[in-house]
């Protein structure tokens, strides 16, 4: 009998998991980049991105408590359109993002590196995916409760930074009129440049929808874990926007791969030992949980046979998708070397939005065809509608801003 994976984890096990995905995927290394576009108005950024995450998380919450199995947009797809090429297309697009995603963060990871020791690009790139990778493979029960260590750590690297730039915090009261952008148009193609890239940092709570089948009591974690993991990640995220913009200007976050520790540094005046050892713990995080979730997609697409057999292979110790691990390591190493934080950050967000575009729709369907399961946890229909809507517009404002019409 060949091995399966296993329901091992709880919520709060689960919660962190995603909550380590999101914090991990950008906050530590691109709010100096958002800044570098939307200026003073970075924290606008991050709440357009925070809504076009927070609509289509909606949709992942019904859809996983639906149909709790690894493959996630996969599954809904299969189940909403039942075109098999379709959600074989839709799973590789994940795997595709998560790839592109981890290549992105490993070169985060460098960036925070670079601050202690120098370390030749290549080394520290490849010596990086290859400890996540071992550490993926290990088992899902120590990988997740290895997350949720990580992400104790993130939330308190977080939490340090508003602890240090708390001044700057306190003076947001009689200076808030000072975030709230004008109709100028100029403006905002930066801020929704800015939000665009923002919009990576909300990446990692649809990672929680491939670890499906190994949740535990699935119909009510899953949907609680996820929207409980985009809230926090949301208030974090603009607590920190705020105190960037108020503590560096612009260019000077922009020119910076490791802005967290150039902050750190400017309130306290010490080296940013404490805060750059957080970040790389926090990026390793995140880079831990896309290669999970890539893994995952691939072993569900070949147990369906849409993919080669070798890629269901488990590991009858670890109850890991093996192969499904190797290969996502092999494409996260190729990429990360070959690529910069910024592109990567932008063709993740790409992708991402264009899949959770059509997540929207599958979630439209099914609801119109079945609106409420028994021991479904279910939403109005207006939100999945509302997040197809909001990204098709984001996503055409975007391509205007590129083609410069």
């Amino acid at each position: 009998m060949s091995a399966t994976l296993k329901r091992r984890l709880n919520l709060p096990l689960f919660t962190f998991y995603g909550l380590g995905s999101i914090l991990g995927a950008g906050i530590y290394a691109l709010v100096g980049k958002v800044a570098g576009e939307a200026g003073f108005f970075t924290p606008v950024a991050f709440m357009i991105a925070a809504i076009l995450a927070g609509l289509t998380g909606f949709a992942y919450a019904e859809l996983s408590s639906r149909y709790p199995k690894s493959g996630g947009e996969a599954i809904y797809t299969a189940h909403a359109f039942g075109i098999p090429a379709l959600s074989t297309v839709i799973g590789l697009l994940v795997v595709l993002s998560a790839i592109v995603s981890s290549a992105a963060l490993t070169n985060a990871f460098v960036g925070y590196l670079q601050v202690f020791i120098t370390v030749p690009d290549k080394v520290a790139i490849s010596a990086t995916v290859l400890i996540a990778a071992l550490i993926a493979a290990w088992g899902i029960k120590e990988s997740a409760m290895a997350a949720t260590v990580l992400t104790l750590i993130e939330i308190g690297g977080l939490l340090l930074i508003i602890w240090v730039g708390r001044d700057g915090l306190m003076s947001f009261p009689s200076r808030a009129a000072e975030f709230i952008p004008t109709s100028d148009t100029a403006l905002w193609g930066g801020i929704m440049t800015g939000a665009f890239i923002a919009f990576y940092a909300f990446i990692g709570f649809e990672d929680m929808a491939n670890v499906a089948e190994e949740v535990e009591k699935p119909h009510r974690n899953l949907p609680l874990g996820i929207l409980i993991a985009i809230v926090a990640s949301t208030l974090l995220y603009c607590i920190v926007a705020v105190i960037a913009v108020l503590s560096l200007p612009t260019a000077q976050l922009q020119a910076t791969d490791a802005p967290l520790a150039l902050i750190y540094t400017q309130h306290t005046g010490s080296p940013p030992v404490i805060i750059t050892f957080i970040g790389l713990f926090a990026i390793i995080n995140g880079l831990l949980v896309q290669i999970i979730m890539g893994a995952r997609i691939l072993f569900s697409l070949s147990r369906k046979d849409w993919l080669p057999d070798m890629l269901s292979k488990v590991n009858p110790k670890t109850h890991t998708p093996i192969n499904a691990t190797i290969l996502v390591t092999v494409l996260i190493l190729i990429l990360a070397l070959g690529f910069n934080l910024t592109f990567l950050a932008q063709f993740t967000s790409f992708i991402i939005l264009v899949i959770f575009a059509i997540v929207n729709l599958a979630c439209m369907r099914v609801k119109l065809r079945e609106p409420h399961p028994e021991g479904v946890t279910t939403f109005p229909f207006i939100l999945p509608l509302l997040g197809f809507v909001t990204i098709v517009c984001f996503v055409a404002f975007r391509v205007w801003m590129l083609l410069g019409l």
